[in-house]
């Protein structure tokens, strides 16, 4: 059994508004906005909760599969 969420979330950059509601919504801190362009998200430590996903306006934000070189132990 896998020790890491399956899930991840992933930023569509090029539809990012940068508008910081997926940074206040994320219970583990881990998005951040980068130099006021789009969101990042610290894949290792990401939840994959969909808090961020579902609270993005744009819907710039999607989860998906988490692969092993982002930590999962498969």
């Amino acid at each position: 059994m896998s020790s890491r969420p399956k899930l991840i979330a992933n930023v569509n950059r090029k539809i990012c508004v940068a508008c910081g509601t997926c940074v206040t919504q994320c219970p583990k801190s881990v998005i951040d906005v980068w130099r006021g362009s789009f969101a990042v998200v610290a894949l290792a430590q990401c939840l994959g909760c969909g808090r961020c996903a579902a609270a993005c306006p744009i819907g710039a934000i999607t989860l998906r599969e988490r692969v092993k070189s982002e930590g999962e132990t498969l």
